[in-house]
């Protein structure tokens, strides 16, 4: 098995999307116009496809009382400290920073919207295989 996406039902999925593919280096790999406004974006990579939704048939949850451990989206970068800058010009919101060992940074903002998402400076970055 090959992971294909991550789905998540949120109020505004077009509105989300075009904030990830403003400001996250995502892009678009395929939307649906009418209900329920899907948009799949893709991360830089082409490896990770992340879907948003609005199906009201299911509860939207309420990512804003969400504590940030319990969810979030992580990005990998470079520099956190200038990425976080950069996100809050944009609408985020600072949230907590954890340091989990010397070199490391794990900052978690809030998108514009509610949702957690966090941003991972590690001194030694996931390998991924194919």
């Amino acid at each position: 098995m090959k992971f294909e996406h991550y789905a998540i039902n949120v109020e505004e999925p077009v509105a989300v999307a075009d904030w990830y593919v403003a400001h996250c280096e995502m892009s678009i790999a395929l939307s649906i116009d009418g209900p329920p406004y899907m948009r799949f974006l893709a991360d830089k990579t082409g490896r990770v496809v992340v879907e948003l939704y609005c199906n009201l048939a299911a509860k939207v949850p309420d990512y804003k009382s969400m504590d940030p451990i319990e969810y979030h989206l992580a990005f990998a970068v470079e520099d956190a400290e200038s990425e976080m800058n950069r996100l809050i010009e944009a609408g985020a919101s600072f949230v907590v920073e954890v340091n989990p060992q010397e070199g490391s940074r794990l900052i978690m903002l809030r998108d514009p919207f509610g949702m957690s998402l966090q941003l991972c400076q590690r001194v030694q970055p996931f390998t991924i295989k194919d």
